[in-house]
């Protein structure tokens, strides 16, 4: 039906008679000539008609946009006047010879070009249009481009793409399940895959020792912009290799992606422990374009009467530490401070304590803070000297447990790297590693990663002190991102009970739930890990968007809704008797029903 894609069309086209076919981008009349940009996935071209021997002139100046058109004409050069530096295809125009309408349009709910102002929820709505717009649908085929070439790469790397069951059994991995009722076993329920991660450990025992898969994973968790109900992952896996063949295989991965695709060059990853990460950006995924970092000065502070800094200074799980943003006190006017104290408050933090440096040579006369008077001279001045404060700095506190702290400052440190523009580089990957195998919660453990990570230590050693063993895990990190997560697993089957019996999985419930695994771990299996990616977040940061959403063809809204499907949607009474399921409405969902 076509020749050649709009988009395509170059000044090598001179003089070829081509046929195009897409949508009308924009219909113009100058004159008695019509012009017409039409657009398909490649992009635009300007089709030209005119009345002077062309029967099709009358059918051109009857279209509008949107409607669906095909075009035979002959590629010529524009005029000098009208080249259009700002188009790929700005040199050549079509002039039409033949056309046919093959479909009207409506006129659509909002306008398809880049400078489109309309609420996101009538986006989604419309998706099917949305995506006809130049400013997503160049995600997308970023997006294929990229998932090309990790196929590529890792084909060349002697991994073989396998699947994976999309219903499997519930696992604890850190969020709730999607449950899919059996039909043909009553009572019971499939879920969908948090991820691939025991059957690619499964394969490892099968022998095929390089696997990756493009997977779609599915989590029943709270949304945000860089989340989504369902998911794609990039999902590795091999055997006989430990963590520095992983990471070398995966970088380079990486590299070569934003170097062929993007013309970026990442370099080499640095790396840097959790600990270290945590204590100067308090942030398991910092963003290492931001210059600010925090300092401890729970010492300086232990011994004051203000109990705000001093209670947690001496609590062991307590940290009092320290942010300064250079110029800050010029750059941030009283009611900024003020908004960023609310903005902490989100992660628990109950205040923002701050001090502005006016004049160092006056001493703590040169110092304006609330707090100066509840700290005394000396310490503050101690403090402002551990900070190494230039006058005009504005330094930021933080003080109560750990995690609050590394929380509300780690967030203030992105937020003000943010809204000030403080970047000092485009591009800042690293990996992050020797992360704790536990974290505490509620007086218990939960797996920092997931339960099949293995540790540093010894069977024995990971029973007699499990808070202080590190785990054989690491991330990649870019643009304080993570996009990649992975561990060495573990292949031993007295290993992996162990770290079930730390996390208060009783041999029961380890065999109820995870017997496949425990008897597959007897059978052979070889050391192994893996790692896995975020597609739908690297290809964000690849195209600088605002949000996964506009990354991924039809995803969810933030409430885990489909506006364009109205999913998710009521079944008919029929269909859940069959299932042996009786809804228990809640009042308000009764009342709903009862009304419609």
């Amino acid at each position: 039906m076509r020749t050649n894609y709009c988009g395509d069309l170059r000044a090598d086209a001179i003089g070829e008679v081509v046929t195009l076919t897409g949508w009308v981008d924009r219909r113009r009349d100058h004159g008695g000539v019509i012009f017409v940009d039409l657009r398909d996935r490649a992009g635009i071209v300007q089709v030209v008609f005119d009345p002077d021997g062309n029967e099709y002139f009358e059918l051109a100046d009857s279209i509008r946009s949107e409607y669906v058109l095909k075009v035979t004409g002959k590629v010529r050069a524009r005029d000098d006047a009208a080249v259009n530096p700002n188009m790929v295809t700005g040199e050549v125009e079509v002039y039409g010879t033949e056309l046919e309408i093959l479909n009207k349009s409506e006129t659509p709910p909002f306008q398809l070009d880049e400078y489109t102002n309309v609420g996101e929820d009538v986006r989604l709505k419309y998706r099917y249009l949305d995506l006809r717009r130049p400013e997503i649908a160049d995600k997308l085929v970023l997006r294929s481009k990229v998932t090309s070439f990790i196929r590529n790469y890792l084909d060349t790397h002697g991994f073989m793409d396998i699947e994976t069951p999309i219903l499997c059994r519930a696992t604890p991995e850190g969020a709730r399940d999607y449950l899919v009722p059996s039909r043909t076993h009553e009572g019971k329920f499939f879920a969908l895959p948090q991820s691939p991660q025991l059957f690619k450990q499964l394969l490892m025992v099968s022998g095929f020792d390089r696997y990756y898969q493009i997977a779609k994973c599915f989590r029943d968790e709270d949304l945000r912009a860089d989340r989504q109900p369902e998911f794609t992952q990039i999902d590795i896996e091999t055997s006989f290799m430990d963590e520095e063949g992983i990471m070398g295989i995966t970088e380079g991965m990486i590299r070569d992606l934003f170097s062929e695709k993007m013309g970026v060059d990442l370099g080499e990853f640095p790396r840097m422990s959790f600990k270290e990460a945590a204590d100067r950006f308090g942030s398991d995924k910092p963003d290492l374009r931001i210059p600010l970092e925090m300092v401890d000065v729970a010492d300086l502070v232990a011994d004051v009467e203000f109990k705000v800094f001093a209670g947690p200074a001496k609590d062991p799980k307590g940290r009092v530490a320290c942010l300064k943003l250079p110029n800050g006190g010029n750059l941030l006017t009283r009611k900024q401070i003020d908004d960023y104290g609310k903005f902490v408050g989100i992660y628990g933090a109950k205040g923002l304590a701050w001090i502005k440096v006016n004049d160092l040579e006056a001493g703590v006369e040169g110092l304006q803070s609330p707090i100066i008077k509840f700290l005394g001279a000396e310490v503050a001045q101690a403090i402002v000297e551990r900070l190494e404060a230039q006058n005009g700095d504005i330094l930021f506190f933080g003080a109560d447990k750990t995690k609050i702290v590394n929380e509300a400052l780690g967030a203030l440190r992105v937020k003000l790297g943010e809204d000030l523009n403080l970047y000092t580089h485009e591009w800042a990957p690293l990996w992050v590693v020797d992360f704790p195998m536990f974290e505490e919660v509620d007086g218990g453990y939960t797996s920092l990663h997931h339960p099949f990570t293995a540790p540093v230590c010894s069977p024995e050693e990971l029973a007699s002190d499990p808070e202080n063993a590190l785990s054989r895990a690491y991330d990649m990190v870019l643009n304080g991102a993570e996009i990649g997560g992975g561990s060495i697993r573990i292949h031993n089957p007295d290993m992996q009970r162990e770290v079930f019996k730390a996390l208060g999985i009783s041999d029961e419930e380890a065999n109820e739930k995870f017997g496949f695994l425990l008897d597959a771990l007897k059978y052979g299996c070889p050391p192994h890990g893996g790692l896995a990616f975020g597609l739908d977040r690297i290809v964000m940061l690849m195209t600088d968007a605002q949000s996964i959403r506009d990354v991924i063809a039809f995803p969810k809204t933030q409430t885990a809704a489909d506006v364009m499907t109205d999913a998710p949607g009521r079944v008919d009474s029929a269909q859940l008797t069959e299932l042996n399921i009786r809804l228990k409405l809640k009042e308000k969902a009764k009342s709903e029903e009862g009304e419609g």
